[in-house]
């Protein structure tokens, strides 16, 4: 199946948290999307892997995600050698999207700009035609490149080059989040607190969202950074 938008997370949580709205936003406008998680979160302070999966289900479904997959690679250890390079470029090759949003260039987490890297070199390779991957079936994939790559702002406030006005959608978004009960503040956990489980993180994820969109001239957006220089076909497309 082709996707129009295809999601990279170095975690479960990771694309709702940085772009939940412009997915959800795409979806709803007609578009098709998919996400591919490259871990489970293993590592991480709270919940477990099965839990996580759990949740991720339920966060795909609020934002009417069909397709939801994990690579499996190793939670805090990515790295972008041609093993990993392969798996994405599989998934690249299968959905054919026409965007591809992957973690941002460089955050708190290691992963994140490691997925990154991985995810934004995989898309350059999945365009060769000699490297030969297979699909489900085991027929030789087509080689296949994105028109764009965007990374979306996680924790560590990097100025966007753009912006996505999802207004309509910021429920939605904060729904999704809230899916991930083990990661994200419940005041009922016994688990240890992290940076990421206080109130004041997922007001943080609201109001963020609400910075940008006064930045922008609406009520919320989400920002993206972009590799290359981005054109209009006309100047009042810009808002």
């Amino acid at each position: 199946m082709k996707v129009d938008i295809l999601a990279f997370g170095a975690h479960p949580d990771d694309v709702e948290l940085g772009c939940g709205g412009t997915i959800s936003k795409a979806i709803q406008a007609g578009k098709t999307a998919a996400i591919i998680d490259l871990t489970r979160g293993e590592l991480g302070t709270r919940g477990t892997a099965a839990i996580r999966a759990i949740e991720a289900a339920n966060a795909a479904e609020i934002l009417g995600i069909k397709i939801r997959e994990n690579l499996n690679l190793p939670d805090c250890f990515i790295l972008n050698i041609k093993e990993s390079q392969l798996k994405v470029i599989e998934k690249i090759r299968q959905y054919q999207p026409e965007i591809v949003l992957c973690n941002a260039i460089a955050d708190r987490h290691i992963d994140h700009g490691k997925s990154n890297t991985l995810v934004r070199e995989a898309c350059f390779l999945s365009g060769l035609q000699k490297i030969i991957t297979k699909g489900s079936e085991g027929k030789n994939q087509n080689p296949w490149r994105p028109k764009a790559i965007y990374s979306y702002i996680q924790w560590n406030s990097i100025p966007p080059d753009f912006v996505v006005d999802v207004s309509g959608y910021i429920d939605l978004k904060m729904k999704a989040v809230a899916a991930y009960e083990s990661q994200f503040y419940n005041s009922d956990s016994q688990e240890p607190e992290t940076p990421i489980s206080s109130q004041n993180f997922m007001d943080s994820v609201r109001y963020r969202a609400a910075d940008l969109g006064r930045l922008s001239n609406t009520d919320f957006a989400e920002g993206f950074t972009s590799e290359r220089l981005i054109s209009v076909n006309d100047i009042f497309d810009l808002k």
